[in-house]
């Protein structure tokens, strides 16, 4: 076992000691804030809640600080298990030696004075968290198929022009019961009021979307830096590098003079992909593989900083993932991976990064859902491709770390159960999902996914069979 994995575990038994054993740093030092709907989470793991209007007109950081997130720590002080982090729950009641997202983020996170700070204040203290993860507007150019119309504009008309998906329970994906906020909206405007007092101590700040390139927030966010430097600050951004390229060009310009001239500490750029080849466009409507490829190119030649694939491991992934892993070994070939450190130095660094969370919603999209027996061997195949090609010292393979990420995924598919209706529903929406979604977009599953042709199949019997759906009351 890695260096890195032993420092995550000794982490959190110190966390343990000194706090609860469900203690989370991230609940206070992490945030998510979505300007163009109002609303916040930890991580990405709980469920998004609203951000009191009313309250932030006096206090900026209640964009963070909400009275839900405080009544979470409070059951974290406890020992109490807060429902919306279920997905660290899942992974840690496995047992033995799986890795949860709370365990790393508890390592990376963790300072004495971060922890004392929490400790030797009341509950309800309002924290200028260390990093945080903002939204400034939902326009994006990609609807990927298990996103929602409240994150992508390109979506949203989707459901303006044929409605709902309506013929499923998981996802209809309806537009009547929210609001979309632009980006003149009271959140961003208290943003720019918090920005002074949180920018002082703030690490790292990653911005993201919709599409985050097409945001006019986001080019002001860095015009502000340009003029005001933050040498202390890690600008991170999630895009989706299905734009033009001239954007890519400007990023790539911008950041060579924020870092170059020193003002700020670091850049990451962080983008998606969850599989490799027709698939991957059919799972992300709007992605160019070649435009793609085209633009991560231009950033990782022309930024010294490395790109981490943030991949959404979802029950399209499953049969074709080694393609994808099979691409990053490419890559690793291909692009120089030592990157200056803080200090000055070099340090060697895997230039192309990933990460597998898997998917938990919408249901259709949920691994879960596959017959076990029938797809485990693929989950097999991913896991003995990464063991073969693991080597902590050649930066050009896969580390111990991404062995153990994708176990986990693996481990949890094979061991994790899912009741009988749950299972059905979501083969029926599967079914009924997948038909609507070639309709819409001019796609063609079964042309795609020949290998799941016996799944689809299955799942479209369930779906005809009406007396099936009225006995179990679905």
């Amino acid at each position: 076992m890695s260096d890195r994995v032993d420092r995550i575990r000794e982490t959190n038994e110190m966390m343990t000691r000194e706090v609860s054993e469900t203690f989370c740093l991230a609940k206070w030092h992490h945030t998510t804030i979505y300007m163009h709907r109002g609303q916040t989470h930890s991580c990405y793991h709980p469920k998004p809640h609203d951000i009191p209007l009313e309250e932030l007109k006096y206090d900026p950081s209640v964009l963070h600080n909400t009275p839900q997130k405080i009544e979470e720590r409070i059951q974290m002080f406890n020992g109490e298990k807060p429902s919306g982090c279920q997905y660290c729950w899942n992974v840690e009641e496995m047992g033995g030696d799986h890795v949860s997202d709370r365990h790393q983020r508890n390592n990376s996170i963790y300072t004495e004075e971060r922890l004392n700070e929490i400790l030797y204040n009341p509950p309800d203290y309002k924290i200028n968290p260390e990093y945080i993860e903002i939204a400034f507007s939902s326009e994006c150019n990609f609807k990927c198929g298990y996103c929602h119309p409240m994150h992508s504009s390109s979506y949203y008309q989707e459901i303006k022009k044929h409605g709902p998906y309506d013929m499923v329970k998981n996802h209809r994906n309806d537009i009547d019961w929210f609001d979309i906020y632009d980006e003149d909206s009271p959140y961003v405007e208290a943003w720019w009021k918090w920005w002074p007092e949180v920018s002082k101590t703030l690490n790292i700040l990653r911005i993201t979307g919709g599409e985050p390139l097409l945001h006019k927030t986001t080019w002001r966010l860095f015009e502000e830096l340009q003029n005001n430097p933050k040498p202390q600050l890690e600008i991170n951004i999630n895009t989706n590098l299905g734009y033009t390229s001239r954007h890519v060009e400007r990023l790539v310009e911008v950041m060579n003079d924020l870092l170059g001239n020193g003002k700020i500490r670091r850049f990451k750029m962080f983008t998606s992909m969850d599989t490799w080849g027709d698939r991957a466009e059919y799972l992300r409507t709007g992605l160019n593989l070649e435009l793609w490829e085209k633009n991560q190119d231009i950033y990782v030649r022309g930024v010294k900083s490395h790109i981490t694939h943030m991949v959404t491991f979802n029950i399209l992934s499953v049969t074709s993932f080694v393609d994808y892993l099979k691409k990053v070994l490419e890559w690793r070939e291909r692009y120089e991976y030592v990157i200056p450190n803080n200090l000055g130095s070099d340090e060697m660094v895997r230039k192309i990064r990933f990460d597998t969370p898997y998917l938990k919603e919408p249901l259709q999209y949920d691994m879960h859902i596959l017959p076990k027996e029938q797809f485990t061997p693929y989950f097999d195949k991913i896991l003995d491709f990464i063991r073969e090609n693991v080597d902590e010292e050649d930066r050009t393979k896969f580390s111990e770390l991404e062995y153990e990420r994708f176990r986990r995924v693996r481990d949890y598919f094979v061991n994790e159960q899912y009741d009988e209706d749950k299972v059905l529903r979501g083969r029926i929406d599967f079914y009924n999902w997948f038909n609507e979604y070639d309709k819409r977009r001019g796609t063609n599953f079964l042309e795609t996914f020949p290998e799941m042709a016996d799944f689809y199949h299955m799942c479209g019997e369930l779906a005809s069979d009406d007396d099936l759906i009225m006995t179990r009351n679905i």
